[in-house]
């Protein structure tokens, strides 16, 4: 599977040389692996249609737990509408984009496919590589080791040279230093005899533990104007403030999550102890990015706690408050009841 990588990359430079069809645009997708493709799709698809076709050259068949980001408005991590047209999505050429993934499952050995685990485990070694993910140094050395066992086989001496740690980009370079390689030599030396996929399953149960494992986080103000990151993950959502949590609210206590201009809005369930509902604001930067974590936040609850995807209605009555066209096609629910492709063709 990783050598078919290496050869979508190589037919990159022969298909740049062939003659693009009348009213087509070429795409550049960086993977996950950090090595580029390009995929010729009519200007007139969807996001949907993209997204199909970068999962069908890295035969990925559970697609729902991916999608794209590219760059919008100083924003580095905009995801690609689904439902929309790329030629609106895209105003100029050449469109880049960056596969990555949208919803992380909560348990990863219930992913029935290799390749998504595969995929999974290199978009959590990116979370970590570009800080967005982190966690201590015995917890770095422990899924470093996995990442050696998968990638290169037995322990041998060879394997801990530093030019190979950082080709695996086992860890951030800022963590790296003589006392974090030992530990992973000694962790490295236990997974004797594992496979490359018993340590990739290794890998992503360790990481799943991570606090912000899989988490969308989105800078804020509270009612007191402090600084805090909303976090929007598989469980709910949940508060930060300086690193520390300071509240996290479960998707089945979450009633309605609203948003008007800049404000923020949470509704929470009464609790024994309450009488009365609760409601939460905060404040964002811009009304822009008040809607992405609207617009986070819906998707996720519709991903990982509905049946079936929704259609979220404008209220009668109320201007209305940007798009609400949403990017999830199919739930957990579903991908977990529907046979498998191969499955199917087998």
């Amino acid at each position: 599977m990783r050598e078919s990588l290496r050869r979508l990359a190589s037919d990159d430079g022969m298909s740049a040389r062939t003659s693009r069809v009348a009213g087509t645009r070429r795409v550049r997708i960086e993977l996950l692996d950090g090595e580029h493709i390009n995929i010729d799709i009519d200007r007139k698809a969807r996001g949907a249609d993209l997204v199909d076709k970068v999962c069908e050259s890295l035969d990925l068949v559970e697609t729902d737990y991916f999608g794209l980001l590219h760059a919008q408005r100083g924003d580095p991590r905009v995801w690609v509408d689904l439902g929309r047209r790329l030629s609106k999505t895209f105003r100029n050429e050449p469109w880049d984009v960056r596969l990555a993934v949208k919803f992380y499952p909560p348990e990863p050995s219930e992913l029935r496919d290799d390749v998504t685990r595969y995929q999974l485990g290199l978009a959590v070694r990116r979370d970590l590589m570009e800080s967005r993910l982190s966690c201590s140094t015995i917890t770095y050395a422990l899924l470093a080791s996995y990442i050696l066992q998968a990638e290169l086989g037995d322990y041998e001496e060879g394997h801990m040279r530093p030019a190979v740690l950082t080709e695996h980009r086992v860890a951030p370079i800022n963590v790296l230093d003589d006392e974090l390689e030992e530990k992973i030599r000694e962790l490295y030396r236990k997974h004797k005899g594992q496979t490359p996929a018993e340590a990739e399953l290794n890998y992503l149960e360790n990481a799943k533990k991570l606090a912000l494992y899989g988490a969308e986080l989105h800078c804020a103000c509270d009612s007191d104007d402090i600084d805090i990151v909303l976090a929007v993950c598989a469980h709910g959502i949940s508060i930060y403030r300086d690193g520390l949590l300071m509240n996290r609210f479960p998707w089945a206590k979450i009633l309605k999550i609203s948003y008007n201009k800049r404000a923020y809005t949470l509704r929470l369930r009464a609790s024994e102890f309450d009488e009365f509902e609760t409601h939460l604001g905060f404040k964002l930067p811009s009304t822009r990015a008040c809607k992405k974590l609207w617009k986070c936040s819906v998707e996720h609850h519709i991903f990982f706690r509905r049946e079936t995807p929704v259609k979220v209605e404008r209220v009668s009555g109320f201007p209305r408050l940007g798009s609400r066209r949403l990017s999830c096609r199919r739930t957990l629910r579903q991908l977990r009841a529907e046979p498998l492709l191969r499955e199917v063709t087998a």
